[in-house]
């Protein structure tokens, strides 16, 4: 018998911290807040509303939806993030809520165009509900989206020194080859692609060299090394890279002209509170491209389009500030004295093949009830991985 899904009808938050049971103290107790362990791809909440009619008839056939909502989701993921967590003796884990089959909060906001195949390229619409949802409810839909970035935003992302996002993946490539037992990704697709970062995306100031890596490379080879000890096979950026809009890059790109704002604000402390100033830091820092005077600033500077009426002036006075802002980052040690600096963040995401962690139908592909054996799996993996960043915090990061 075929194993039937339920999705959770009613949610307190999209993104939330889940609490753990600490199994140790790995971490001392000043690196504790400044690691995040967070999943995007294995929650289970879907409005109603959005699935049915008013009169209860379903908006799309419920088979080949139920089987999306299946493959989309990071089965195993919450589990190996809880791992983690416990292990490092953190308060807990953040995990999206929603599913990934309605809202990709990994993705860039927007609705996917119909006929897109490649999952790098997708928006975080994507069909069905790309085709189903009118712009109203697309609007809600991305209004979900904006309150994960602003609870991301106020909570967590500030201070951090390591962003570990969890996800899962099948066992196969397409080619039906076997995928390593996990994968550590550290490298923008595009930037692994061209060398360089795509333009028009993020602001051109973000230095191309800071896309080699969004973590320290020493970082990532410790936890590969201490997996292959273990007996996981592990390789790097494999199958795919990341997706600029995944939380990785953006959060990279976030977490560059955070500093940069700081050291020219203390440099140029008379710019604190600039109009002209803080709409160019608004440009800079919205790498979710959600904030519509934002765009409108990026729009003028880099694509040379009109500025609304009775708007040049504002516009103006902060193309004037941009262009100091870059003369500064020019002319200063900044951003040597970021990719050297003990205090840069790391963010990596890490893939963990879905069948160490689930028992999979083999005519379905489904995922069975979790066993104790799924969980002793996900338990070791965690340890392994808590014991290689403890091991990086305690001897490696004066290396970088």
């Amino acid at each position: 018998m075929v194993r039937s899904f339920e999705y959770d009808a009613a949610c307190e938050s999209p993104f939330e911290l889940v609490e753990v049971e600490p199994r140790g103290t790995a971490l001392p107790e000043n690196l504790r807040e400044r690691v995040l362990i967070f999943t995007v791809h294995d929650g289970n909440w879907l409005p109603p509303h959005l699935i049915r009619n008013a009169d209860g008839m379903p908006r799309v056939e419920p088979t080949s939806f139920h089987d999306r909502y299946v493959a989309e989701r990071d089965w195993g993921a919450n589990l190996v993030a809880s791992s983690i967590a416990s292990a490092l003796g953190l308060r807990g884990y953040a995990r999206c809520n929603v599913a990934r089959v309605l809202l990709d909060f990994n993705r860039f906001p927007g609705s996917t165009q119909p006929g897109n195949r490649d999952p790098l390229e997708r928006l975080a619409i994507n069909d069905p509900f790309s085709s189903i949802l009118d712009h109203q409810e697309k609007m809600e839909v991305l209004g979900i989206y904006d309150r994960i970035s602003d609870l991301f935003e106020r909570h967590w992302l500030s201070g951090n020194l390591l962003m570990l996002g969890v996800h899962t993946y099948d066992a196969r490539n397409k080619s039906q080859t076997i995928r390593p037992d996990l994968s550590l990704v550290t490298c923008s697709a595009t930037y692994l692609r061209e060398s360089r970062m795509p333009y028009g995306v993020f602001d051109p100031m973000y230095p191309d060299v800071l896309a080699e890596s969004t973590c320290s490379r020493v970082l990532r080879d410790r936890i590969s090394l201490d997996l292959e000890r273990a007996r996981f096979r592990v390789l790097h950026n494999h199958p795919y890279a990341l997706p600029e809009g995944s939380v990785e890059v953006r959060a990279q790109v976030w977490y560059f002209f955070d500093y940069l704002r700081r050291r020219y604000t203390e440099a140029c402390p008379e710019t604190r509170d600039c109009p002209a100033h803080a709409l160019v830091w608004s440009m800079l820092l919205n790498t979710n491209l959600r904030i519509h005077d934002a765009e409108t600033l990026r729009g003028h500077l880099h694509r040379f389009r009109r500025l609304p009426d009775g708007e040049a002036d504002r516009y103006r006075a902060a193309q004037l500030a941009y262009d100091r802002v870059h003369a500064f980052l020019d002319s200063s040690t900044v951003l040597n004295d970021y990719r050297r600096s003990r205090e840069r963040p790391s963010c990596m995401a890490m893939e963990v093949r879905k069948d160490l962690l689930c028992d999979l139908d083999p005519r379905t592909g489904h995922p069975g009830p979790l066993t104790a054996a799924n969980r002793e799996r996900a338990r070791v993996i965690g340890d392994v991985i808590a014991r290689a960043i403890k091991t990086y915090f305690d001897q490696d990061r004066a290396i970088g």
